[in-house]
Formats: structure tokens, C-alpha cells, sequence
């Protein structure tokens, strides 16, 4: 992804600067339960700092798992921060515990920009950022913690803290964020920004997200109507996406709502039906499909899938396979990050595989197979536009490229 560079945030530093020569180590982790198994792999390539993240989290009840990948730009602190968060404020939402995940995961999406604001957000983003360590943020959240009692705390735990910068307004740097998440024979994929998921059925390619572009015309129309610009394809000059986390620069008009601000986080929600013959998803972000369209990589990992069990393998093999000889041409050479999610059994005995469609809030939408084209050609297959309504499910820990620990606040 690539951004105008921006010195003014501490912890935003420039994307478009490449190594001397790439580093290939690969974070890659395996997990499974009784209804999935999955696979993820991340390597930094050409780029001078690794700003991806992800979360993958199997159970995060009896009955769902949730799996996400977060593309920074400008830094790597919004993007390990949604891997931290993002999930478990799904889980917290009072429509997660109602069933209605769609509306969930899209409010989580909005939180994650409201939790980046004042002392609480600026204590955080500094430790993900490795501006203080962990103890000095400790300390510092001891000093500046809200008073005990207070009554304030039992309504947000994040609101209302005082101390030097209580009135940070939140990152100039920012994410995108692509999640996916299954609950018994439904998938549900939200996203913001041009990270993306793709399904294979019976081997076959399609799209379950959209690339959220400036020259889009929903997304040139609200921008327009926010105050903002669009100049060789960027918002204001700057941004080459139209939603994502963070970037709090292009969201201060205090007159609109979030929904439509010039940059939105505002997430797609698709929501699919599975069937016997899906057969995997694969999450990624763009570092991998600015070099594979959906269909090649999906006969790729099909092709692996015959010799190769660890999915973890398998990612890192898609990695290496779009790592560039160098520099030259462009693509290649960004931070890589992909999740594949097998499954084990889709749905009970008698349940009707002919009804291939992704639903999108309560319209049912046909799928369309990605065409056989370049990755730079291919473009959004969703044969109705996708709607922000809501119907989703969320919990858990997480992980980032630096780190595998769990947490949870």
C-alpha cells in the first residue's frame, strides 16, 4: 500500500522505501479445530519496516472463528493495534450477544478509530509503535489512569482518561482491515480498505470483498461531499484508499458522521452461506494480489494442496512465489501477509450446494467467478453492489507480525 510520507505522527514513517536486499524470514503459524484447519504466513520482502498484522483465532466460542489481516500504512501501531483489539470489541458489542454480528463487527470497526483518540489511545499506539516499552506504559497508565471509582470507568474503561495528551486526536497513519468470520455454516467477511478475501468452490475463484478505491463512485461522491479532493487517484493527494482504520486527518469534520467523513472505516459486510463445495478461504493482503488474481491463487494452493498438508507451507510458498528479483518493477516488493482457512465439513447432509450466492445484509447477491485476467485488470465481481448492512460474529486473542502472544483487555 502506498502513502503520501507524513512526519508529523510519531508513529508514521514512510512505506515507500525499499532494502538493499529483502528479508525473507517468515512468521507462519498452523492451527485447526473440528470444523477448519488453517495456515498463515508473513514476511517483511523489500519493504524497510513490516507494518502488516493479523489475527487468527479459531474458537472464539464454541461455534465461530475469527480471522483477520490488517495492511499499515504509515507505521505499523493501527495495524497491530486492530489485530489487538478489533476482535474483542466484536465481542463486547450488545448486538454480538443479540446474534447480530453483521452489526457488530461493523461498530467494531468504528471503535477502533474512537479508541486511538486522547490518553488512553496515545499510551497504547506508543507501546505497539515501540516509542516507550511496556513497563514505561505501565507506569504511565498508573500516573494518568482515571481516579478509582470512578463512575465514568464502569461505562468505557477507554473514555475519560486523563494526562499530557488527553487530547491526541488520534493517528495520522492507518490500516486497512479484511476479517473473516465463520459460525457454523456462515461466513462472514467485512472489510475496509484493499486488502481481500477470495473463496475457492469447487475450485473456482470469487470475490468476497471490494477494493475500496477513491475513483469508485460511491466513494468519489462521498469524499467529494465531505470537503475532500481526489488527485491522480488519491484522496487529498495522499491516501490511495478510500476506507481504512486510523488516518484521523481525513476524519475531523465534526458536522458528519463517521460513516461519511472523507476517509471512512465504515466496513463491507458479505455474508455467505457455505456449501460442500467451498473448499477454502484465503485472506491477504494487496503484497499478494498485486501479483496473483484470485483465480491464479487459488489454482496455486489447489496445486500445493496435492503434496502439501502444513497450510502454513503452503502460504509460505505463495509468499516466495510473489517476492520480486528486485526492485525494478514495483510489485513484489511490498510486505506480504495471507491466511488460508480449509474446511473440514461445511454443511448437514441434504443441504443444497446450488445455491451459490453471497448475501449481502438481506440481499442475496449471485456470485460471479473472477475472470481469467492480470491482477492489475481485475476488479470488483460482486454483481450487486455490497451493502453496509449488518448480520456477523466475533471473539478472542490475537497475533502480529512481531509477536504470538495472546491478549485481551
Amino acid at each position: 500500500m502506498e502513502f503520501g510520507a507524513d512526519f508529523s505522527d510519531p508513529w508514521h514513517f514512510e512505506m515507500g522505501i525499499y532494502l538493499s536486499t529483502p528479508k525473507t524470514d517468515k512468521f507462519s503459524e498452523d492451527g485447526e479445530n473440528p470444523r477448519l484447519s488453517y495456515g498463515l504466513s508473513s514476511m517483511q520482502g523489500w519493504r524497510a519496516a513490516m507494518e502488516d498484522a493479523h489475527a487468527a483465532i479459531p474458537d472464539l466460542d464454541s461455534s465461530t472463528s475469527f480471522f483477520g489481516v490488517y495492511d499499515g500504512h504509515g507505521g505499523k501501531v493501527v495495524a497491530k493495534f486492530c489485530a489487538k483489539y478489533l476482535h474483542q470489541q466484536v465481542l463486547k458489542h450488545e448486538a454480538y450477544l443479540a446474534g447480530d454480528i453483521g452489526t457488530s463487527v461493523q461498530k467494531a470497526f468504528f471503535r477502533m478509530d474512537e479508541m486511538m483518540r486522547g490518553q488512553r489511545g496515545w499510551r497504547e499506539l506508543a507501546v505497539l509503535g515501540d516509542k516507550i516499552n511496556k513497563f514505561t506504559g505501565m507506569i504511565e497508565g498508573l500516573i494518568w489512569s482515571p481516579r478509582s471509582g470512578d463512575k465514568r470507568d464502569q461505562v468505557d474503561d477507554w473514555a475519560f482518561e486523563e494526562g499530557p495528551h488527553s487530547d491526541f486526536s488520534g493517528p495520522t497513519s492507518g490500516s486497512t482491515a479484511c476479517v473473516a468470520i465463520i459460525r457454523d455454516n456462515q461466513l462472514v467477511i467485512a472489510n475496509a480498505g484493499d486488502s481481500r478475501c477470495v473463496i475457492s468452490r469447487n475450485g473456482q475463484a470469487y470475490n468476497l470483498s471490494r477494493d475500496h478505491k477513491p475513483d469508485l463512485e460511491a466513494e468519489r461522491d462521498r469524499i467529494l461531499k465531505a470537503g475532500g479532493f481526489i488527485h491522480a487517484g488519491r484522496v487529498n493527494g495522499s491516501l490511495n484508499l478510500a476506507r481504512a482504520i486510523g488516518d484521523m486527518e481525513f476524519k475531523q469534520n465534526k458536522y458528519l458522521p463517521a460513516e461519511k467523513q472523507i476517509l471512512t472505516a465504515n466496513p463491507d459486510i458479505s455474508i455467505v452461506e457455505l456449501c460442500d463445495d467451498d473448499e477454502f478461504i484465503v485472506l491477504a493482503c494487496d503484497g499478494i494480489w498485486d501479483c496473483m488474481s484470485g483465480q491464479q491463487l487459488v489454482d496455486f494452493i489447489r496445486e500445493q494442496l496435492k503434496s502439501e498438508t502444513k497450510l502454513s507451507v503452503v502460504c509460505e510458498k505463495v509468499l516466495d512465489r510473489c517476492l520480486a528479483p528486485s526492485t525494478a518493477g514495483g510489485e513484489g516488493c511490498d510486505n506480504m501477509t495471507m491466511i488460508l482457512v480449509q474446511f473440514k465439513k461445511l454443511t448437514p447432509a441434504g443441504t443444497s450446494t446450488d445455491d451459490k450466492s453471497l448475501s449481502s445484509g438481506n440481499v442475496k447477491t449471485k456470485l460471479k467467478p473472477t475472470p481469467a485476467v492480470t491482477p492489475a485488470d481485475e476488479k470488483s465481481l460482486l454483481t450487486e453492489e455490497v451493502q453496509t448492512q449488518s448480520e456477523i460474529t466475533v471473539a478472542g486473542t490475537y497475533a502480529d507480525e512481531n509477536s504470538t502472544s495472546s491478549e485481551e483487555e
